[in-house]
């Protein structure tokens, strides 16, 4: 299952490769605002704050409106511009709850991790380290979020608690997810972030989670199977053909195929 989502992944990022890249431009145009705009204000530290809050957050809904727009590419369709603003408006409840999330994992990352931690003692020890492991648990569940967003629901309630529940039913899965997305963090940095950049990262979450969720479809209509023991070859068989097998001469020169 793993080797076919990379596969999967790449083929549609290929494909969608111009529409990916404005998408991650636009982000780092984005990002600049909340690093660049304070120096610029940095005489009116009241404008500068509330540049920096906004400009974060721009940030997030950003990341939503472009989670809910790169499904389509997993679903084998496509998005044009009026879809991505579309979705930037529809992402904004959305936005909200993962700035609340996120500012509650660095919370306790900046302030409740460090100061259990130099308080010297075993009971500080314990709570520094239920602290890092809630902290681990989070971000490992946040992979979840936007992909749900965007498959599965719109209520902030039910999408934090669907997170969690994937997360806890696979751990492994999850870890992969993460390595898998540091590793393509660090690639996208030498090109400049346009390619895979977040919106590679946030298809391949949405890749993930649509693959994963046909183990929970067989699982529905196999209710006494082996958890253990997922037919993969058989829930990928459709997906397999419709994805098909390219040479290197497609990637480079499809119109000659």
């Amino acid at each position: 299952m793993i080797g076919f989502l990379i596969k999967k992944t790449f083929f549609d990022l290929w494909d969608n490769l111009f529409r990916i890249a404005i998408v991650n431009l636009g982000f780092v145009v984005s990002a600049a605002i909340p690093i660049l705009l304070p120096a610029v204000l940095a005489d009116i530290p009241l404008l500068a704050l509330a540049a920096i809050v906004l400009g974060i957050f721009w940030c997030v809904l950003y990341l939503v409106a472009t989670a809910l727009s790169v499904k389509n590419l997993s679903d084998y369709g496509t998005f044009g511009f009026a879809d991505f603003f579309a979705n930037l408006k529809d992402g904004f409840p959305t936005a909200l709850l993962l700035s609340i999330v996120a500012g509650f994992w660095l919370l306790l990352a900046y302030v409740a991790l460090p100061f259990y931690a130099k308080l010297g003692t075993m009971v500080g020890l314990f709570a520094a380290s239920l602290v890092f492991w809630t902290l681990v648990i989070i971000l490992m569940a946040l992979q979840y979020l936007l992909p749900i967003r965007a498959r599965l629901d719109r209520k902030a309630g039910k999408i934090l608690k669907k997170s969690f529940i994937l997360f806890f039913d696979n751990p492994l899965f999850s870890v992969f997810l993460f390595l898998h997305n540091l590793v393509i963090l660090a690639l996208s940095f030498f090109l400049a972030f346009l390619a895979p950049g977040p919106a590679g990262i946030l298809l391949f979450l949405d890749e993930a989670l649509r693959l994963r969720l046909l183990k929970y479809d067989w699982l529905e209509a196999h209710p006494d199977a082996d958890r253990r023991h997922i037919p993969w070859e058989e829930l990928l068989a459709e997906d397999r053909e419709k994805t098909g097998t390219r040479s290197l001469r497609s990637f480079i020169f499809p119109w000659k195929d």
